[in-house]
């Protein structure tokens, strides 16, 4: 990369096979060069240097690398440097900048005082927003600054007092969609396509913005162009280098202010392109090097694009060098890796060491650690997956409990998109149309102990009494082939039921549940998912506007579907279901199915019913914060304190009870505490003689004047009997003081 001072700076290039490789300097953004500087080749490393004496601060530049290609030949590639801190508008050019210039730094950014580290990793609490989405149709957001990093400094502003909402109830950390630099994004003259005024199961709305969706200004953004570089359509001015740092560090420091640590998502496993594509800098820098390459060759694309080799030392290099430099210079606090199962364990375990170092604390990862693709099951090294990184204290996403809660898979289409019903929309107890008089009572017995390995952290080593009566560990219990019980440690899981990928869980609710069922029992259905998250060891994670009853209008795959179909609303006045067909190039296939549904006047909800799962969502994230209980340290704790009842044979599976014991144990706040998730449409009684003559009262929470949740208040204890009503679709906690 390039270390830029006043006097005098230097650029360094690895490129081992290069016959030859240069540097050119821009006076601006589109002239042409003024300065082309040979670089002088380390002939054990391989990498070229160079020492441009006077300030070129601020000045574009680009190399010249003299390479040989197979299969093309001997080449000229004028390129970007891959260690780019700072770029010209759509990633023309990169451009010399120190980071700790003036010019780079809002007022304060070295001396204002940051959140607190968490006192312990299962403290983490995440919000998956999109910068984009947070903004763009919030009206209080002055005009120039929606969907842009400044709108976060609009302290007083509809998205920002929900964020203040969110942290005052327990969410410590805003995990950003991916705002490293972009390759399908335009940085200037993208466009807003105009959104016809058409029936909620129309396809002309997706119909305008298919026919712009290259050009038009949204992407979830996992299409990496630069990893070390923020990116420029979020900026108000993205040719200048230094004001886009500054106001993604004000978006950062915002955050800070309202109490929120910040994490990225970051996407290191594959590029937006390779070969001599336009877009490609590494394979255009070291032909052959960056991606892995299969038996032919030919780059791998397991991940869905070019797929990086970070088992090789330099791809393994620039990705930890990278997120070193988004904790140390731009103060980000936890990082989510998009597919981190297509990389090393080993490298990864290096680069939690080397983020810690940086930022004098931990630097909480978790990541995608799916088994698939070309490196499955080890092909080429320890993966970063699931069943690979117990100890090493790095979370991955489960999708046992998350599968259990919603049915089926995270793809299912044709039929299976209604007929999967899951725990939380009527699997077996309510049966949707298409599966009247089908005996589904195994299957909900099933899905109910995955659900409770899921609240138990899905921890391998803890143990369970399944539904056929026999206790086992849980990782004894099956899934998909698999354990279904797979972390060492609590803090090595994250628990969701909806994340950006696929049907939101309003929408799959929207398919599954019965049509018949009310707005209001949709409501209850939605917190009642929001409950499995927040009262199950390990990490929670919510999707932004879970809380607020977020629909796609049944949009499968929205990460280029506009703004349109990615809308979050503030103002709790629409959730975004009935906004018509979804793109037909991922939904096409399933658009019969889906139409009747969206044609449907009875799912979508009324503000009451936003408002009041906002509200009743905030609860349960008040209740998780009250009681180190819902978030215990270590898998012996979850051992020792951690209980089911209602297990076995004789237990209801539509009611999960869960009883904590906070003995002498730091921050538990009780004695005991005993939960209730009800997914049932009815009240259900269980009589749990182990709880029997304690001094149980409902939480403060369900307590308080302004509960969301009035029903939990009907949910009565018979002391003598230790007899429990839970009332129908509700998540309840009982403490003994």
């Amino acid at each position: 990369g390039a270390t830029v001072r006043a006097d005098a700076s230097a650029l360094a290039l690895w490129a081992p096979t290069a016959r030859a490789v240069s540097a050119c300097l821009y006076p601006d953004a589109s002239g042409d060069a003024v300065r082309v500087a040979a670089m002088q080749r380390d002939e054990v490393t391989g990498v070229w240097r160079t020492r441009i004496d006077g300030d070129v601060r601020g000045q574009p530049y680009l190399y010249l690398v003299d390479v040989f290609v197979p299969g093309t030949g001997e080449v000229r590639n004028r390129v970007t440097d891959p260690y780019s801190v700072a770029l010209t508008a759509n990633s023309a050019r990169s451009v010399l900048l120190d980071l700790a210039d003036p010019s780079a730094q809002p007022a304060d950014w070295d001396t204002y005082q940051r959140p607190a580290p968490l006192a312990a990793a299962t403290d983490l609490s995440v919000y998956e927003l999109h910068v984009r989405d947070f903004s763009i149709g919030d009206t209080t957001v002055r005009t120039d600054w929606r969907g842009k990093y400044l709108a976060f400094a609009e302290q007083s502003s509809a998205g920002m007092l929900h964020l203040r909402l969110l942290g005052d109830a327990g969410i410590t950390d805003v995990h950003l969609l991916p705002v490293f630099d972009l390759a399908t994004v335009p940085e200037r003259g993208c466009v807003t396509p105009n959104i016809p005024d058409a029936a909620p199961d129309s396809d002309a709305q997706q119909e305008a913005i298919v026919a712009v969706a290259s050009r038009d200004c949204f992407n979830w953004g996992y299409d990496p162009f630069h990893f070390s570089a923020p990116e420029g359509s979020f900026a108000l001015a993205p040719d200048n280098a230094a004001a886009r740092i500054r106001e993604f560090r004000t978006m950062v420091m915002a955050l800070h202010a309202a109490g929120l640590r910040v994490g990225m998502d970051v996407v290191y496993n594959h590029t937006s392109a390779s070969g001599q594509d336009p877009r490609s800098v590494l394979d255009r820098i070291v032909p052959g090097y960056y991606h892995r390459l299969d038996a032919r060759g030919q780059v791998e694309r397991s991940t869905c694009c070019d797929n990086t080799a970070t088992e090789h030392a330099m791809m393994a290099k620039l990705m930890i060098e990278s997120a070193v430099l988004w904790t140390s210079a731009h103060h980000i606090d936890s990082f989510r890796f998009d597919l981190m199962g297509h990389q090393p364990k080993e490298a990864m375990q290096r680069l939690q060491r080397a983020v810690d170092s940086a930022a004098g604390q931990r630097v909480a990862l978790i990541g995608e650690g799916w088994n698939f693709g070309e490196v499955a099951d080890g092909a080429r090294f320890v993966q970063a997956s699931q069943l690979s990184l117990g100890g090493s204290g790095i979370a991955t996403f489960t999708d046992r409990s998350r599968d259990a809660l919603r049915g089926g898979g995270c793809c299912d289409s044709g039929e299976a998109l209604l007929r999967n019903q899951g725990l939380l929309n009527g699997l077996h107890y309510a049966p949707n149309a298409l599966n009247e008089g089908v005996q589904q009572v195994d299957a909900l017995r099933r899905a109910a102990d995955i659900a409770r390995i899921g609240l138990a952290g899905t921890l391998r080593d803890a143990v369970l009494i399944g539904a056929d009566g026999v206790q086992r560990t849980m990782s004894e219990y099956d899934y998909a082939g698999g354990p279904a019980g797979y972390a060492q440690e609590p803090a090595e899981v994250v628990n969701y039921v909806e994340n950006h990928d696929n049907l939101t869980l309003f929408d799959i609710n929207a398919l599954r549940l019965p049509r018949e069922t009310s707005r209001e029992q949709r409501a209850r259905a939605q917190v009642v998912g929001i409950a499995f998250t927040a009262f199950s060891q390990g990490v929670a994670y919510y999707h932004a506007g879970v809380e607020i009853l977020r629909s796609k209008s049944l949009d499968r795959d929205s990460y280029d579907s506009g703004d349109w179909f990615n809308r979050l609303d503030f103002t709790y006045t629409d959730n975004g279901f009935g906004a018509g067909l979804p793109p037909r190039n991922r939904n096409l296939d399933d658009w019969a199915l889906l139409a009747p549904v969206l044609a449907d006047s009875g799912v979508a909800p009324r503000p009451e019913h936003i408002r009041w799962t906002r509200n009743a969502a905030l609860d349960l994230m008040r209740i998780r914060a009250s009681s180190t209980l819902f978030r215990l340290r270590t898998a012996a704790d979850v051992r020792e304190r951690l209980q089911f009842r209602n297990v076995g044979r004789a237990q209801d599976p539509t009611v999960m009870a869960v009883h904590l014991d906070g003995a002498g144990y730091a921050g538990a706040g009780y004695r005991e505490i005993l939960y209730f998730i009800n997914v049932s449409p009815q009240a259900r009684t269980l009589q749990i003689a182990e709880e029997a003559n304690k001094p149980y009262a409902l939480h403060p929470v369900h307590q308080a004047p302004e509960a969301a949740d009035r029903t939990a208040r009907e949910a009565r204890y018979e002391s003598t009997s230790g007899s429990f009503t839970v009332p129908a679709r509700t998540a309840v906690v009982f403490v003994v003081p």
